[in-house]
């Protein structure tokens, strides 16, 4: 067969093994995988990935890329391009952050709009369940939504209200019906408001203070709740940025009830700490915030033990007017990490290199997991015949140190410039197509998207 390219000698990995081979790629689609596929003719059409690991593509599950609407704090262009860097070849954009937010049609429309003209890499689109818009979750459907989030707390964002109690349940009957999931951000809004007015009220003011104001127990609260209702209406739930174990464990007994109930955590839960907001202040500030080292730790040995499903970024940026203290009180900064760049660089710094986390488990929680928990499974998670040519092509040896300069950020600020890692994505292609290659985004033509 006449392939459009052929990856040869790279060392392959999916999510249950390793081996070396070649990958032909037709129309977008991978044709054949195999030890050795032969080359007639030029080899003009050939990438040599000897010394290399070709991965599936990254899944990022949780971006916000604000467009239309706040395209200053970060756009679907300058977002996609970040991703593309790490080796992501999909994102799910969330629905609040842009305005109009996803809600209903109309403001579907606008954004996939948007994502359709600037996106260098695959992406779909989050539905939002908030209490003004239960009726419109099944025209959302219609239109393709991968999901729908629901905040438990408030948003921050004045056009998209949390839900209460009553919304979440009625809302979730509904996604039910539609055989739908919702994704949820599950902290206590008595908790976190009760404790962050009295710190305020003591001017308790500093980086420790906030973290403490919103404490693992507002997260185990509100995911108790959101689980129970998940059990009485049988909705199928997706618990995002979970902080800690503790919360892991609560998700891990309800599946053994049988709840289909799934759990994210982010790269900055695995690789930054408490220290790290009272050093860097609100570039590392996010909601839930960041806990201590022992945290840190015991969420490696959950994922591990296999009871995180998803790695998703949480990409929240913010122009740099928001990410700085009044009065020296962090609780008026934006909350929201800046990092879609860096999330293969710290899964394998701190998760294969210091933690000898499998690369198998890396591929499994950040490509076929969330393929199959999404529905994109087998089109894309996996390196097979028939599945989309979306990869990752990886030097596992090679050091760098993150600079500003490197970001592809509309506002190139992060906690982890400066840091170093072990192992880059050095090639990323979506759909055949190579929209990144050593560090330079390739704009050779539009990747089909959807």
């Amino acid at each position: 067969m006449s392939y459009d390219l052929v990856i040869k000698n790279g060392t392959i990995v999916t999510h249950d093994r390793i081996f070396r081979g070649d990958i032909g790629i037709k129309n977008g689609k991978i044709m054949e995988v195999s030890e050795e596929i032969l080359i007639e003719g030029s080899s003009d059409n050939t990438i040599d990935a000897a010394g290399h690991h070709i991965i599936p593509g990254l899944i990022d599950t949780h971006v916000h890329f604000n467009e239309p609407g706040r395209t200053e704090w970060e756009g679907i262009l300058s977002g996609s391009k970040s991703l593309a860097a790490s080796g992501v070849t999909t994102f799910f954009d969330m629905p609040l952050n842009s305005n109009p937010p996803t809600v209903n049609k109309s403001g579907f429309v606008a954004k996939q709009e948007q994502a359709e003209e600037k996106s260098v890499i695959d992406y779909r689109l989050w539905g939002g369940l908030v209490p003004e818009n239960v009726s419109a979750l099944e025209e959302l459907v219609q239109c393709g939504v991968i999901g729908f989030k629901a905040f438990m707390s408030p948003s921050g964002i004045d056009d998209f209200h949390h839900s209460d109690d009553v919304t979440l349940f009625k809302g979730m009957n509904e996604i039910a019906r539609l055989n739908s999931i919702l994704a949820v951000h599950a902290e206590s809004t008595v908790i976190t408001e009760q404790l962050a007015n009295q710190k305020q009220q003591e001017g308790k003011i500093t980086a420790r203070d906030f973290c403490e104001s919103r404490p693992i127990i507002s997260e185990m609260e509100a995911v108790r709740r959101i689980l129970s209702y998940a059990e009485a209406t049988g909705c199928k739930l997706h618990i995002v940025h979970a902080s800690s174990s503790k919360v892991v464990r609560l998700v891990t007994e309800a599946k053994r009830r049988g709840v289909d109930v799934t759990v994210e955590t982010c790269p900055h839960y695995l690789s930054l700490t408490v220290d790290d907001i009272t050093e860097l202040g609100p570039i590392a500030k996010c909601c839930p915030p960041l806990r201590d080292q022992e945290e840190v730790e015991e969420l490696w040995i959950s994922l591990a033990n296999g009871e995180i499903d998803v790695i998703g970024s949480d990409h929240s940026p913010a122009p740099p007017s928001m990410k700085t203290m009044t009065d020296g009180n962090i609780f008026k900064a934006w909350g929201g990490i800046s990092g879609a760049q860096s999330t293969l660089s710290i899964l394998l710094e701190e998760g294969y290199w210091k933690r000898n986390i499998p690369l198998q488990k890396i591929v499994e929680i950040t490509s076929t997991n969330p393929a199959k928990r999404f529905g994109l499974y087998p089109s894309k998670g996996t390196i097979s015949a028939g599945a989309d040519a979306d990869f990752s092509i990886v030097n596992l040896h090679e050091n760098f140190q993150l600079k500003k300069e490197d970001l592809f950020y509309r506002h190139p600020h992060s906690p982890y410039i400066g840091k170093s890692f072990r192992g880059k994505n050095v090639m990323a292609l979506v759909k055949g197509t190579i929209v990144f290659k050593d560090g330079e985004i390739i704009p050779k033509e539009k990747v089909k998207t959807n």
